[in-house]
């Protein structure tokens, strides 16, 4: 195990009827007028927004609105955000809904602080100083909730990229499983396939001796194999819904990837779908995953014989452990599609034609050199082959 430094204060309120807390909360962290920042209509229509308003109201604390955030959330939204904010002299930014609003508030508090362009935190600059961000989540999916990190794309060429900084961890999140029972079913199997994915990204490391955290791991990754099918028979299973929220949260806060290195080569990759495509990042993800694992699979087999055993219940055939780390890749690529998510390019929208664009934008675009490191370095032909495996 690696040295590590692990801080994660965020202010956790879960369960039913959560969300009437959430004056309460800005309040006890300092805010006293709030951007609140949400997405499309769902957060209008359910009341949610009205409730959390009247929850703002009850506590004394001045609000405007931004809507608009869309899936794969767009700069545009970002730098008027931070000009509403600027104008409006606000103190607190107020996220309602899934990841994408959750990242997009995350950029508009730093951009506020921030005396040059946003975009600098997305090239690899660390945020240091941001306005305090609180999150009301609707959906379980990208841990933004509990994370230091945000995802933005560059809209003048859909460059999707990632910043990252304590800063931005929110200050409280308000989870209320029941706000989820509403979801499509193939927007919950997405959100199931990025806390997988979270995961994986952890698991898949060079640093030995990680018990403890392999374990984490394993254990949430065992809690999804079981409440998945369940949250998609029945949505309206609060205690399914309950067990996915809280795991989605666990995934990405980072306390199962202490002390060791991760990948996010699949993250990556998939980035250049959805910030092409414009499809669900869980969908995206759905097809690329089983396809880096079976591509960098020989480079610590025992790592995905491990993962197969223990998780998906595969036998251990120590005379070919390739065998048996290539049941586990097929076993939870099966898992995937038995929730409703696609497994190649057609299903995705994606085109084999677009495969140098993609890889372009993937290993040179935003100053990139060529390649993208991870458990695995890959360089562009690497890239290529693993985009054509998903054909």
């Amino acid at each position: 195990m690696e040295n590590f430094s692990f801080y994660s204060p965020t202010y956790f309120v879960f369960g039913k009827e959560a969300e009437s807390q959430t004056g309460d909360m800005v309040k006890r962290f300092g805010g006293t007028k709030v951007l609140i920042h949400y997405g499309g209509g769902s957060v209008v229509r359910s009341g949610l927004l009205d409730r959390v308003k009247a929850s703002l109201d009850a506590a004394g604390i001045a609000h405007i609105e931004l809507g608009g955030v869309k899936p794969n959330p767009r700069s545009g939204l970002v730098y008027e955000g931070i000009d509403l904010c600027k104008k409006e002299n606000v103190d607190f930014v107020l996220a309602i809904g899934g990841g994408s609003t959750i990242d997009s508030s995350k950029a508009i508090a730093a951009g506020v602080v921030y005396d040059g362009d946003f975009w600098d935190f997305y090239c690899g600059k660390r945020i240091e100083e941001a306005l305090p961000v609180g999150t009301v989540l609707t959906i379980a999916a990208a841990g933004s909730e509990g994370s230091p990190d945000s995802v933005i794309t560059r809209e003048e060429d859909m460059m999707k990229r990632g910043a990252s900084g304590d800063a931005i961890r929110p200050k409280f999140s308000i989870l209320n499983p029941a706000l989820t029972q509403t979801l499509p079913p193939y927007q919950s199997a997405a959100g199931i396939t990025d806390i997988m994915a979270h995961l994986y990204e952890r698991y898949l490391t060079n640093t030995t001796d990680v018990e403890v955290t392999d374990r984490l791991i394993e254990a949430l990754l065992l809690t999804m194999k079981h409440e998945g099918p369940r949250v998609i028979a029945d949505p309206d299973n609060y205690e399914a819904r309950a067990n996915i929220m809280w795991a989605g949260m666990m995934a990405h806060n980072n306390s199962c990837g202490v002390g060791r290195t991760q990948d996010w080569n699949s993250h990556n990759i998939e980035h250049e779908l959805s910030a092409l495509y414009d499809c669900a990042h869980g969908a995206g993800l759905a097809v690329t995953m089983p396809a880096v694992f079976k591509y960098v699979m020989d480079h610590n087999v025992m790592r995905f014989a491990q993962v197969a055993v223990r998780v998906w219940g595969c036998s251990m055939d120590f005379e070919h452990p390739e065998v048996t780390a290539l049941e586990g890749i097929n076993a939870f690529a099966a898992f995937l599609t038995s929730l409703g998510m696609p497994s190649n390019f057609e299903e995705l929208g994606a085109k084999e034609a677009d495969i140098p664009t993609l890889v372009e934008n993937l290993c040179c675009g935003n100053g990139r050199d060529g390649s993208i490191s991870g458990f695995v370095t890959l360089n562009k032909d690497d890239c290529a082959r693993i985009y054509q495996m998903m054909v």
